[in-house]
């Protein structure tokens, strides 16, 4: 099972970026799939999470109104839109699955893990 996230790069403080995760090897069309982060020296936290058919998110509070993240079952995709980016959000973004329907919030919660992708946040 992989999980491929690509859309990180640098951008200015207040621009925006698109994450997209494709995965393969396994169907996570009945699974909840989610994006955490990690900066340098700090813990990997949750950033957003979507249940298996897109009808519910859920999302950390510091990022509620300016993410917005989606799924398409047919390409087995998720995404995470970044929008009125700030110094803060700098990190490498992960790309998560879970093994079933459950919506969690803790790294525990998704066996699924994606290599990561980077974004850089200029002030």
């Amino acid at each position: 099972v992989q999980l491929q996230a690509c859309g990180g790069g640098l951008v200015q403080a207040g621009g925006s970026l698109r994450l997209s995760c494709a995965a393969s090897g396994r169907t996570f069309s009945s699974d909840t799939m989610g994006w955490f982060r990690q900066a340098p020296g700090k813990e990997r936290e949750f950033v957003a999470a979507i249940n298996w058919s897109g009808g519910s998110t859920y999302y950390t509070d510091s990022v509620k109104g300016r993410f917005t993240i989606s799924r398409d079952n047919a390409k087995n995709s998720v995404y995470l839109e970044m929008n009125s980016l700030k110094p803060e959000d700098a990190a490498v973004y992960y790309c998560v699955a879970a093994a079933g329907r459950g919506v969690g919030t803790t790294k525990r919660d998704y066996e699924y893990w994606g290599t990561g992708t980077q974004v850089t946040v200029s002030s």
